[in-house]
């Protein structure tokens, strides 16, 4: 069964991406690098999800997000559509790490020792040429 999925890739003015590490009891992907965000409940929208998820994640209330890409993917071997979204951070001050056990921001360069499935470093990658 597929489940559909809205994740929030915030950037600063260095164009460094905010990753979060995942608890080491998570259901999906513990102890993973990935991105916040999560499913899209029946009834939401796929920007009402993101709205949900960045302000239970991370404290953030999404201004004007840009969807980037959408895209069927299999990550952590199960179906998802994904819905790709990107936001300058101006503020950082005002985040909160409400989930995972820890954040981080980094350039892809930079990931290259973390776990993260490949599907999480393809986004990263192709977002990273677009911002």
């Amino acid at each position: 069964m597929r489940r559909d999925v809205s994740l929030i890739i915030l950037f600063d003015k260095d164009k460094r991406m905010l990753l979060q590490h995942r608890a080491q009891d998570a259901v999906r992907a513990p102890d993973f690098w990935a991105f916040f965000g999560g499913g899209i409940d029946e009834g939401e929208t796929p920007e009402q999800a993101l709205t949900r998820e960045a302000l239970e994640e991370l404290n953030w209330t999404t201004k004007d997000p840009k969807k980037i890409m959408t895209f069927d993917a299999q990550p952590y071997g199960k179906e998802a559509l994904l819905h790709v979204y990107v936001e300058e951070c101006f503020d950082t001050s005002v985040l909160v790490l409400g989930e995972g056990q820890d954040w981080g921001w980094f350039h892809p360069e930079e990931t290259n020792d973390l776990k993260m499935s490949e599907w999480d470093r393809l986004i990263l990658n192709e977002v990273y040429k677009v911002l």
